[in-house]
């Protein structure tokens, strides 16, 4: 005697729609966690202008011209990769001041001067990495929320 599913046709519907509402979910994760994170560096970047600073955002897809990209994270088989960035044309000295500098000698229009070292002041891998687990469980939430939402005709 063949088994046959009781609401096979409603259980599907429900299946077919879990991947678009999940997507959603781990859309308003993602967003939401970027802005932690740009959040976080912002306030450990060291300030002078502020142009640095100001330069810290993220965006869907790739980085601004110029920018240092923290991470890119890409969902598989999904549209949805977030990009957290710091730097542009006139903050070009992101990488300098997370990494700091060795002591050189310039060239150009200071050419034959002494270049100090400076020393690495971190504020972009620190803040991400200091966000990474809460980052990762939230989208893990997202998920869980999304499959609930489907399972309950929502």
């Amino acid at each position: 005697m063949p088994s046959s599913i009781r609401n096979l046709e409603r259980l599907q519907k429900k299946l077919d729609r879990l991947p678009s509402v999940a997507m959603a979910r781990i859309r308003e994760a993602m967003e939401q966690a970027a802005g932690e994170i740009v959040a976080l560096a912002k306030s450990l970047v060291p300030t002078d202008t502020g142009s640095l600073r100001d330069s810290i955002g993220w965006t869907w897809g790739r980085a601004p011209r110029g920018a240092m990209s923290l991470a890119s994270v890409q969902m598989i088989g999904g549209d949805l990769t977030i990009t957290i960035y710091a730097g542009n044309d006139e903050a070009y000295y992101a990488r300098w001041i997370e990494f700091g500098t060795k002591e050189h000698i310039a060239g150009g229009k200071f050419k034959g001067a002494t270049i100090p070292a400076q020393p690495a002041r971190p504020f972009f891998y620190v803040s991400f990495r200091a966000r990474r687990k809460s980052t990762k469980s939230r989208i893990s939430r997202a998920i869980t929320k999304a499959a609930k939402e489907v399972a309950s005709g929502g």
